[in-house]
């Protein structure tokens, strides 16, 4: 687990300014650290670094950028490989001279050229530079699990695991995005291939990019909809076969992410799916894993018990910390030194915190994620059931509803907010993402104005459902979501709060053979009778009894109002006054100092009465806290 980051350049860009640049990333990799120039034709100059948090092979063997026998091959390398022993006994005509994963992406070029990426697994992105052909390639994982940005000016290209190295680029001008804004304000997340900066970009999940002679070309090597279709023509149709074949793949996966040369553990919140992953890991342990926990004062909020329970059944050796609502709000302030572009998703406030616990007693740490995008878990797909259901009456309550009633209103308008919320529901593309128009015209207005102009605004909605060929709504949401939530939201926040204190996150369940699998699972297997997570729930029954699992999921709140209302009511009006938006000249002054005033006062945003909008608000907040930060 490392941070990456060079250059492919005719501008000059000396070794202590990589060195520079390398070292904004220093909590990703404390161990270790090599920056390195090379000559390219044309001329251009070639730079790779890298900060190291060694995991595998501890020894200098494994120091970035790692060459080649004849140093005709350099890679720098950010993530695991967790099948390179099997890859290891495949390419037996390499000179392997070290026991870490770097290693076996250099002999699997040397073997399958640039389609190496289908041979490697694992959570990796990766720079290689071929000196013999003049290519470089840049990869990133098949959903997303590590960071790869990227500044192409049509020429120069500069990449980084993190914003931060781009920045201190020589060169570099911070140029804000201003389209993709409401969009972030709505989802609390920048999606995609776009970043908060002009002319940045991430390079999307499962692509590989070529760069020769100041041209690049972006290939996809691994898509959800393709691997889902290829999935569902091989249909496992029994239940016994399906549950019995995840079973053994989560088991395989788990079993490869145990591979470390340091301290490794698990996170256990209590819930299915780090439960199970914890059972998995111990079943393969002979003495007792490290699992840890964080409780909340609040018994509204805390499952700390359940944890404990689990653990103690399972014979872990377990961590819990509990922790209190000042302990939370201290760590408002860093979040934009470690998410380098604005993200707001709250619950990024208690990963840092279980991160953090961990820490102190070991360098990797599994977890859970990705069990609700891939085997139904969500709430909004029980919801997307049901609204399925109503669609057709929605869409007729939609027609009638556009009766006017006088002055600029309509029937619809006075209609209760869930029979709006169906009634507007009416664009085929956008079925699955129901969201009130109320918070999307709010979004837009930060910028323009007016929630009526929507020009020049990228969509706040994904428009690319058609994309998905799926009728059934909980299907086409949960693929939505492995395209943009999951990759955009939930991967980021683990990726930046662990390594905001150097702990390696690894994730079994999005290993690819778990993914795939899991297309080939038919949906009733996974929602089964209004039980989501039904197969894996059933798996976890086999480690775990159900009654330590089976209760009503409590969620868990930042108390977001109580903060904005309060300790951070100052700042907020701050960042939202007249003059310091026309300064900044990024948001309409006169309708966000409005918005917030009516937030503060009112409990809302003015346009919806009585609604509340704490979660625009906060995302304004951290967006204002972040351009404070690198402005």
């Amino acid at each position: 687990m490392c941070g990456i980051c060079g250059y492919i350049s005719k501008n000059r860009i000396t070794k202590e300014e990589l060195r520079i640049m390398n070292d904004t990333m220093y909590h990703r990799g404390p161990n270790d650290s090599g920056v390195e120039l090379y000559d390219y034709p044309e001329g251009y100059t070639v730079g790779f670094a890298q900060r190291r948090l060694s995991i595998l092979d501890l020894s200098p063997l494994g120091h970035q950028p790692m060459h080649s026998q004849n140093d005709d091959i350099i890679v720098v390398f950010n993530g695991e490989i967790y099948n390179f022993l099997e890859l290891k006994e495949e390419i037996t005509d390499y000179p392997f001279k070290t026991s870490c994963d770097t290693e076996v992406i250099i002999a699997s070029y040397l073997k399958w050229g640039a389609d190496f990426v289908d041979h490697i697994h694992g959570m990796f992105s990766i720079a290689l530079f071929d000196k013999r052909s003049g290519d470089i390639y840049l990869v990133r994982d098949r959903i997303g699990k590590k960071p790869l940005y990227y500044w192409y000016d049509g020429t120069n290209i500069v990449f980084a695991s993190e914003l931060k190295p781009i920045v201190k680029c020589p060169g570099f001008v911070q140029e804000i995005r201003k389209d993709i804004i409401p969009r972030y304000l709505h989802h609390q997340y920048i999606n995609g291939a776009d970043s908060i900066y002009k002319n940045v970009y991430k390079l999307e999940p499962g692509c590989i990019m070529r760069f020769k002679s100041g041209k690049i070309e972006i290939k996809k090597y691994w898509d959800v909809r393709e691997a889902y279709y290829e999935g569902i023509k091989n249909p496992v149709r029994s239940y016994e076969e399906a549950k019995n074949g995840l079973k053994e793949r989560l088991n395989k996966a788990v079993a490869d992410r145990m591979i470390a040369d340091v301290p490794l553990g698990t996170f256990l919140s209590g819930g299915y799916d780090s439960s199970l992953v914890s059972a998995i890991a111990q079943s393969k342990s002979s003495e007792p894993i490290k699992t840890f926990c964080i409780g909340f004062d609040d018994p509204k909020y805390n499952e700390a018990q359940y944890a404990k329970e689990i653990a103690k059944h399972l014979g872990t050796d377990h961590t819990e910390l509990y922790i209190n609502e000042k302990e939370m709000f201290d760590l408002v302030e860093s979040i934009p030194q470690y998410f380098d572009e604005p993200f707001a998703d709250s619950s990024q406030i208690p990963t840092m915190l279980v991160s953090k616990l961990a820490r102190e007693k070991v360098t990797v740490a599994l977890s859970g994620d990705g069990g609700d995008e891939f085997f139904c878990g969500y709430n909004i797909y029980k919801d997307l059931e049901l609204a399925s259901k109503l669609d057709p009456i929605g869409n007729l309550v939609y027609g009638v509803g556009q009766i006017p009633i006088g002055g600029d209103s309509k029937l619809l308008d006075k209609l209760p907010f869930k029979v709006r919320l169906i009634a507007g529901n009416h664009d085929k593309e956008t079925k699955v993402q129901i969201a009130s128009d109320a918070y999307i015209n709010a979004a837009t207005a930060f910028i323009t104005g007016n929630e009526k102009i929507h020009e020049g605004i990228t969509d706040i909605k994904y428009p690319v459902e058609s994309d998905y060929k799926v009728k059934n709504w909980q299907i086409r949401r949960m693929l939505l979501d492995m395209d943009t939530y999951l990759p955009g939201d939930i991967l980021v926040k683990m990726d930046r709060a662990s390594m905001k204190y150097s702990l390696e996150s690894r994730c079994p369940i999005m290993d690819t053979a778990v993914m795939e699998y899991s297309y080939r699972i038919p949906h009733e297997f996974k929602y089964y009778k209004g039980d989501k997570k039904h197969i894996l729930k059933d798996i976890a029954y086999d480690y775990i009894p159900k009654e330590l699992l089976e209760r009503p999921k409590k969620g868990f709140g930042v108390p977001l109002d109580t903060w904005m209302r309060g300790p951070l009511r100052d700042k907020l009006i701050d960042y939202s006054s007249t003059s310091y938006l026309q300064k900044q000249g990024i948001f309409d002054p006169s309708y966000v100092s409005g918005f917030i005033d009516n937030y503060l006062e009112k409990g809302d945003g003015g346009s919806a009465s009585g609604r509340n909008f704490s979660k625009i608000a906060w995302s304004f907040f951290v967006f204002q806290q972040w351009y404070e930060y690198y402005f």
